[in-house]
């Protein structure tokens, strides 16, 4: 809900204006960003439909200005929907948060990878069929077992997001989830994308 052209009217407002042209419209935006008047992007919102494993879903979250509604396992037997990588990285050692590259045997971590996952499936199955209250028996799935939500978010937030879950220190994992939404963005919002590219490229994450 809302365009480039929802962020020049809500920003001209205060003067009782409107839209001056494309030109003069792609500088307003270009000026709100660079000197941080964020309000009018708050005027343009975003409702996604996300699917992804638990523990992307919970770095999500923590980007608190938004509305989230997510699945029960409460209300809903978890089906055999899962995230297997295909491919593990190793721990850095300079960052305690983050991985990089290494040469593992991808084949032999993948088989106990996957062994685990469908052990902790077999394992939930038994107990539903025995009695056991979905809310109990969920507790013995893995984080990598896929949630769905509805993410509903204003620009500013979105942009903030963008910024944060782009970053290369952000995991692998919801960097894709970035990467997709960035492109919904920029086709929706095409102005203000152009702004925040080259206001990152000015002014990168951690600048002053």
């Amino acid at each position: 809900m809302g365009s480039d052209n929802r962020v020049v009217s809500s920003a001209r407002v205060s003067f009782g204006g409107t839209s001056k042209g494309e030109e003069r419209d792609k500088g307003l935006i270009k000026y709100l960003l660079e000197h941080r008047h964020h309000t009018p992007f708050e005027h343009c919102y975003f409702q996604f439909h996300v699917c992804c494993p638990i523990y992307v879903a919970r770095q999500w979250m923590r980007h608190r200005w938004g509305s989230f509604n997510e699945i029960s396992a409460r209300y809903t037997q978890v089906k055999d929907e899962f995230y297997i990588p295909q491919e593990f990285r190793g721990q850095d050692v300079k960052n305690r948060q983050g991985s990089v590259a290494a040469d593992l045997d991808n084949d032999a971590l993948k088989k106990i990878y996957q062994d685990a996952v469908e052990a902790s499936f077999a394992a939930y199955n038994k107990l539903i069929e025995a009695g056991v209250a979905r809310e109990m028996a969920r507790g013995v799935l893995p984080v990598c077992q896929y949630t769905q939500f509805y993410w509903s978010v204003n620009a500013r937030s979105l942009l903030n997001f963008l910024q944060l879950r782009q970053d290369g220190h952000a995991q692998y994992e919801i960097r894709v989830y970035a990467d997709a939404i960035a492109k919904i963005f920029k086709e929706k919002m095409p102005w203000s994308w152009e702004a925040f590219e080259a206001l990152e490229k000015k002014l990168p994450l951690g600048a002053e």
